[in-house]
């Protein structure tokens, strides 16, 4: 096979070894892209500096795909700004609170709330986090449980949204992929068909209604949960809560109205469709091209409509709407670094022939069903490590898709491995941004939420780690199956095995 041999294995190993330790991907990128072009130019620094930036950068930049993705990217990030900023989503949140008559209501309208804001992981949780904040206090439900649903509805179910930030992202990488290995699949198609792989972060969604209605709680989570209700305290007394509540006064205080999310989330399918049905959509592939024009423009009618909306309403003037607007384009700068860099470096990786190398080690060594856990294990201790799923996707995908595609194992399980594996991480990470917002989003101490969701995730991510291996032994499209049952049969044994049924208090009407 044609490759450089354990040269190869250098820039991935620089940049796993990297972002582990400095806990930068956009460092971690680039040292372990310029570690390969430094010994594809035979260590000429002068010179693979300039091939970096000149045929590198520049042709990711230059390269028609990979230039409507970033101009998506941004517009998509104008937009989420407008959505956040503008209380619409909060005033969605509150009437939905407003039909809440016991605990069990209040923890499934919230985890429903986080679901229906699927637009930010990041907005998620200081949206929800605050307006459901008095009502989980009132019904005498941790601010713990809160931000682990909060954190279960964030970035699990953004990633499985193809048309938003993190789905173009990884259609983004997906792609540069599928060209380098003349797939001839589209990456919409594989994203959408990977979704069902998507293990972890289905898990940690559907996991949340049933231990809910279960009323099942144990670990740290049991502790708290027994805190708030025979005590009423709040927090620990050590704890130290990210944030006091009227932080978030702007949202509770402003003239929003629940119009100012679900209108321009209309606008925005009504246009995509519209653009998208003359080209034969369903019924017909659409060009990539055209799909990422209708795609940008669905974002930027949406975008006007908010602002619209915004100034009608009086939640802000029209001068503030736009600055608000251009700062969440420039805020997608780190992502649109990070893809690029991606980009480059899978580039350099098919140069140096690094998944050739590696299959070649693995043939005949490692069972091939193995390869998709293998993938989710590592993925998740990189993830774990570094605090962002981001990063990790941008480093595995490059290395996991050749592998597929060389050791002929199902291409959408190792990409579904990649996704879950850096949810994981991301979930159980301390340092991770998801789990620092939502314990602010949730007004509790950010350890305190680390402790009581560990337990939850290790409990999901050993059922995906299983499901991938029995999966791989009688077909990978029995993963999702064998996962979701062996998540209902866990809760029902835990259920009996803890037996800790809340009191009374569950079928109270709240106050």
């Amino acid at each position: 096979m044609d490759h450089m041999g354990v040269l190869s294995l250098i820039p991935p190993i620089i940049a796993i070894v990297m972002a582990l330790s400095t806990r930068n991907v956009i460092i971690s990128l680039f040292l372990g892209l310029f570690s390969g072009i430094l010994i594809l130019s035979h260590f000429n620094p002068l010179n693979s500096v300039k091939t970096v930036i000149g045929d590198y950068f520049f042709l990711q930049i230059t390269d028609s795909y990979n230039a409507g993705i970033l101009v998506l990217l941004v517009f998509i990030g104008g937009f989420v700004a407008l959505l956040e900023k503008s209380g619409g989503a909060a005033a969605f949140a509150s009437k939905i609170a407003g039909v809440i008559k016991n605990r069990v209501q209040t923890q499934l309208a919230a985890w429903l709330g986080g679901i229906a804001i699927f637009f930010s992981e990041l907005g998620t949780p200081l949206i929800i986090g605050p307006v459901f904040e008095p009502i989980f206090d009132k019904a005498k439900v941790s601010r713990e449980k809160l931000a682990w649903i909060i954190d279960s509805t964030a970035s699990p179910v953004s990633v499985m949204i193809p048309f938003i930030g993190w789905g173009v992202y990884i259609i983004g990488l997906i792609n540069t992929e599928y060209e380098r290995l003349n797939i001839t699949e589209s990456a919409w198609d594989s994203f959408i068909q990977s979704i069902p792989y998507y293990i972890y972060p289905i898990l940690a969604v559907l996991i949340v209604p049933l231990i809910v209605i279960a009323k099942l709680d144990f670990g740290p989570m049991a502790k708290a949960e027994r805190r708030v209700l025979e005590t009423g305290q709040l927090f620990w007394p050590e704890s130290k809560p990210m944030r006091k509540p009227e932080v978030f006064t702007e949202i509770k205080e402003n003239s929003s109205k629940p119009i100012l999310v679900w209108f321009p989330i209309l606008v925005l399918l009504v246009t995509i469709v519209s653009l998208l049905i003359p080209l034969g959509f369903p019924f017909k592939k659409i060009d990539g091209n055209e799909f990422r024009i209708a795609l940008t423009t669905a974002y930027l009618f949406a975008a006007l409509s908010l602002i619209v909306l915004m100034t009608v309403y009086k939640v802000k003037k029209l001068a503030e709407s736009f600055d608000i607007y251009f700062s969440g384009m420039k805020r997608m700068m780190d992502i649109l670094i990070i893809l690029v860099l991606a980009w480059s470096l899978g580039t350099v990786l098919d140069k140096m022939g690094t998944a050739k190398y590696i299959v070649q080690l693995m043939d005949g060594n490692i069972p091939l069903f193995l390869v998709p856990a293998i993938i989710f294990v590592v993925g998740a201790g990189m993830s774990f490590a570094n605090g962002t799923s981001w990063g990790t996707f941008a480093i595995m995908l490059p290395l996991a898709i050749p592998l597929a595609f060389h050791l002929d194992v199902s291409m959408y399980a190792c990409i579904g491995a990649v996704i879950s594996g850096g949810i994981f991480g991301d979930h159980c990470s301390p340092i991770s941004d998801t789990t620092i917002l939502s314990s602010t989003g949730a007004g509790t101490d950010f350890k305190d939420h680390n402790k009581t969701q560990v337990p939850i995730a290790l409990f999901n991510a050993a059922i995906s780690v299983i499901a991938l291996v029995v999966g791989g032994l009688v077909g990978f499209e029995t993963t999702i199956y064998i996962a979701v049952t062996l998540m209902v049969v866990g809760v029902i044994f835990l259920t009996k095995f803890y037996n800790r049924r809340t009191p009374s208090f569950d079928e109270d009407h709240l106050a």
